[in-house]
């Protein structure tokens, strides 16, 4: 019988919540609403020297922004398997529980080497032009544990309180094989494999343990994470396997990298080209904050849907997706193996698709605290025609004002290179006919300012429209110009054409 589908995000609060993460918990909410299973958000904070304050909240209000929040854990809601912090969990002896097994059944031992003795054997093993040393199958043999001490010295040890760690003891030749849903079948000889601490001195589990007791007692079905965690994979199968647990683990799926622009390396939390964070993210033991897509102004659907299309092929020419779509049709055999390089461009022009699928209404009601900020106030009405005037040249909110301006801001200068090119005696002309028409009309909209420009040209030549923008705006491009021009309102676009032939005589 197939297990119920259970995902889990296990994320560390040790910093702000990296666009990569961010991935991982997308496929992971995906796979989970495809198949009306669970998604977990579960804290995994074993390692407290690396704890940042406000990492957890952070990572919560970026799920959320994003769209993808999770149905059990950490800020969504206590299910059965509560508490979902793994410092909390401790607590309880469950991790403990795991590791006694593991040395019961000779699979773990106690390692009681001070931090000298082990800066020591990665000297001497440094020294000996060993590529990696680690402890592992053929060092442990020089190193005070309980494989290589007397029984009764370990007793003593152990009884006296001495600090320790439980290791993972893993065996020195043996092929290790597991399968992984995106990458297929993998091998890897044991001897590459270190033996991995399980169980801290201070009683804390490493991630090693603890993310395997916690996916077997959450009853987690598909484990997703990263590709850097791949080459610790076999040391996982290993403590499965030693816990009689194997045929129970989750299927696994490593996900590929998020390469930089450059496709030469991962992109880095330092970026600083584009936003890697969801939200705006200031680490406290620094002072430069980071900005996250959020405010840099994009919406949570494109940010999704870029992320979405890193890695993963839906198998068709379709790019715009909503949450629902990506649903409804996504699987990990469709994830690629190999890197998926990050194209800020393309961000960019996704946002600009999800900006001209909402309304003008809704991009007014945006853009009307960005335009206030600037030291102007319309009515909705005009804003509404502002912003559908002006959409089509915009990739963000904030860009209205860019792309806009000078619809607000009457010209101090003309652009040169059209004023150069086009402004004669015959030009000069046809404008001061143009502003005496336009000075005349009742009427104020498009249709009544296209024809008064027609109507000029009946009599004085063909008219330059882009002249005419340029008298009006100062810049030579912009939105439909009588549509603009209508906008703007008669009073502003006589005003300013009559100044602008005033100061050009």
């Amino acid at each position: 019988m197939e297990k119920r589908v259970r995902v889990r995000f296990a994320p560390s609060p040790t910093g702000g919540l990296h666009m990569g993460g961010v991935r991982t918990a997308l496929f992971n909410y995906l796979f989970a609403k495809r198949h009306n299973g669970d998604f977990i958000l579960r804290i995994e904070d074993t390692d407290q020297t690396r704890f940042v304050e406000g990492a957890e909240q952070y990572i919560v209000e970026a799920l959320k922004w994003c769209g993808i929040a999770p149905n059990e854990g950490v800020g969504f809601g206590d299910g059965p398997h509560a508490p979902y912090r793994q410092s909390e969990r401790k607590d309880s002896g469950i991790y403990r529980k795991y590791a006694d097994q593991l040395i019961a059944g000779g699979h773990a031992y106690y390692a009681f080497d001070t931090s000298d003795e082990l800066e020591s054997m990665r000297k001497r093993l440094e020294a000996a032009k060993v590529a990696a040393p680690q402890y592992n199958a053929v060092t442990r043999q020089s190193m005070r544990n309980s494989l290589t001490l007397p029984e009764d010295e370990v007793k003593r040890l152990l009884d006296s309180g001495e600090k320790y760690v439980i290791r993972l003891k893993v065996p020195r030749n043996e092929e290790i094989r597991f399968h992984d849903i995106i990458r297929g079948w993998v091998v890897v000889n044991s001897s590459q494999v270190d033996d991995k601490v399980l169980l801290k001195s201070d009683g804390m589990p490493t991630y090693h343990l603890a993310h395997i007791v916690d996916d077997i007692e959450m009853q987690i079905s598909h484990a997703v994470r990263g590709e850097e965690w791949l080459p610790s994979a076999p040391a996982h199968i290993l403590v499965y396997r030693y816990l009689g647990l194997e045929n129970d683990m989750p299927k696994l799926a490593h996900l590929p990298l998020i390469l930089n622009p450059d496709g030469n390396g991962k992109i880095s939390k330092r970026e600083s080209r584009f936003p890697v964070f969801p939200l705006s993210w200031t680490d406290p033991r620094e002072s430069a904050p980071f900005v996250g897509y959020k405010e840099a102004g994009y919406y949570p659907e494109a940010f999704v849907n870029i992320l979405a299309l890193l890695g993963w092929n839906p198998g068709n020419n379709q790019e715009l997706f909503t949450v629902d779509e990506m649903a409804a049709i996504f699987d990990f055999e469709r994830v690629n193996k190999s890197g998926a390089k990050f194209d800020p461009e393309k961000a960019k022009w996704f946002n600009q698709q999800y900006l001209r699928k909402k309304s003008d209404a809704e991009l007014a009601e945006a853009f009307a605290p960005i335009l206030k900020e600037k030291g102007f106030e319309r009515d909705n009405a005009y804003l509404i025609e502002f912003c559908r005037l002006v959409k089509e040249k915009v990739q963000f909110v904030h860009e209205f004002w860019d792309h806009g301006k000078y619809i607000f801001i009457r010209p101090e200068n003309f652009d040169e290179k059209v004023m150069t090119k086009k402004w004669n005696d015959t030009s000069k002309a046809f404008m001061h006919a143009l502003a005496a028409q336009l000075n005349a009309l009742v009427a104020w909209n498009t249709a009544t300012i296209t024809e008064a420009f027609h109507a000029v040209e009946a009599t004085n030549g063909k008219g330059d429209m882009q002249l005419l923008r340029v008298l009006v705006t100062g810049a030579a491009g912009g939105p439909q110009l009588f549509d603009m021009l209508a906008l703007m309102g008669k009073d502003e676009v006589t005003t300013r054409l009559n100044e602008a032939l005033n100061q050009l005589k």
